[in-house]
């Protein structure tokens, strides 16, 4: 009940802030906020990403001839892929893991209660490959119970979560291993996803995304030492961190939030690896775009609720900057609507002055300095993500188009997930859908 109380007041503080800002001063103070926001972030990812570049990136050794990683005492890598419908899939992205150049490896596949050919698929690919194991579950029970699973099967206490969709490059494996071995306090580590579904222009839109967008953000969060979450996708983790933490959680919507927020909460460090690279597929439709968005925010803001009460303890504080993030990116969506509304209102009726909002297109300077400052974002995000995929460059022309579609996809997902989560009353098993994933592969 204390947790359904407190979240009906942030409900009512995040809707209300924007109103009583605009009672208080005026329509275009929250209108600039909607249009500055962004800026800020903008620049915050600009110099979180040259920083981690300079700092870092720069000196690692890049290219066809590059030696792999070594592995100090050889270890055993536990490759986790569960599945759930993957018939089309599973072959491709098993082998792609089995043909790791890193040796000390085995494979578990999860097969979640699947209601296609998966379960035949991974019974044949079993006889094939020594290294693959297979873990058949009766029923659907949701990617965090498969994880599960796999992990407690796994011998390995190092542990390589993909989906099952997911083909890993060569060396990924042990490049996502590496931080494990080298630095005790670190729990996780996410990679470096790749869109292989470019058919659309809503794939290719998420190709810059990902590479201007993603692993700007990356970057930034690893810089200012806490990430708010590693790719589901494509994550490693220590056996050690995740049993301190109880494994993942089977009732929420989104696992790779739950996990990262619960690591860093018990003071576990998530370092982000740039050269493991993972292909993946991704929506190539509208319809299915918005679902997985949705599901993404919906799970940020059940992060949020469920460990609201413990982000205020002085011994979290350095989860504060992701708190703040998040709680003033929720903030501006909000503030869009009530500008909408506003400009509607100003419309229609007659309104007070402070409340009038005569245009929703920001003023001339402030569009340049949007403009500029999303090209150079972009030419940002080219320059340190040009050695991990050489084509990207090719998706300029598509890439101009993202912050738009990017800001809009935070905006409605917030205003539809913030209340959902917040009023529930009660949460359930979270169990798998067949996402979209496109037609169109590289």
């Amino acid at each position: 009940m204390t947790d359904r109380i407190i979240a009906f007041s942030i409900l009512c503080l995040v809707f209300g802030l924007p109103l009583g800002v605009a009672a208080i001063f005026t329509g275009e103070l929250i209108l600039d906020f909607v249009f500055f926001w962004p800026l800020f972030m903008s620049v915050l990812w600009i110099t979180g990403g040259l920083y981690f570049w300079f700092q870092l990136e720069r000196h690692w050794p890049w290219g066809k001839n590059r030696p792999p990683p070594k592995l100090e005492g050889n270890p055993l890598i536990s490759i986790l892929i569960p599945c759930f419908n993957e018939e089309k899939n599973a072959r491709e992205t098993i082998e792609a893991a089995l043909g790791q150049r890193y040796e000390n490896i085995e494979v578990i596949a999860i097969n979640d209660g699947s209601s296609d050919n998966t379960a035949q698929v991974l019974r044949q690919l079993a006889q094939e490959c020594p290294k693959l194991r297979v873990i058949q579950l009766a029923e659907n029970q949701g990617k965090a119970v498969a994880l599960k699973a796999g992990a407690a099967a796994a011998r390995g206490d190092l542990l390589v979560c993909i989906d099952g969709d997911a083909l890993l490059e060569r060396d990924t494996a042990a490049y996502l291993a590496a931080p494990l071995i080298e630095y005790p306090h670190v729990g996780a580590v996410t990679g470096n996803p790749r869109i292989r579904t470019r058919s659309t222009l809503i794939g290719r839109i998420q190709v810059g995304e990902f590479s201007s967008i993603i692993g700007l953000i990356k970057r930034t969060q690893r810089i200012y030492g806490r990430v708010f979450t590693v790719s589901g996708v494509i994550a490693a983790f220590r056996r050690q961190a995740l049993a301190d933490v109880g494994y993942w959680s089977p009732d929420m919507v989104t696992e790779d939030i739950d996990i990262s927020w619960k690591l860093q909460l018990r003071h576990w460090t998530i370092f982000f690896e740039p050269r493991a690279l993972c292909w993946i597929l991704m929506p190539e439709t509208l319809k299915g775009l918005w679902k997985q968005r949705l599901r993404w925010a919906q799970g940020g803001a059940e992060v949020f609720l469920v460990n609201l009460r413990r982000l205020f303890r002085w011994e979290h504080h350095r989860m504060w900057p992701l708190f703040v993030e998040y709680a003033l990116s929720t903030t501006w969506a909000f503030a869009c609507a009530v500008t909408i509304l506003l400009f509607i209102a100003s419309h229609l009726i007659s309104m007070p002055p402070n409340l009038t909002v005569d245009s929703l297109f920001p003023p001339e300077f402030t569009g340049l300095l949007l403009g500029v400052m999303c090209l150079l974002q972009f030419l940002v995000s080219l320059f340190i993500e040009r050695r991990y995929e050489k084509r990207v460059a090719g998706s300029l022309f598509w890439v101009i188009w993202f912050p738009m579609v990017y800001w809009m996809i935070s905006l409605f997902t917030t205003l539809v997930s913030f209340p959902k989560v917040m009023l529930k009353r009660k949460r359930s098993r979270a169990r798998w859908i067949s996402p979209d994933r496109g037609k169109g592969r590289i």
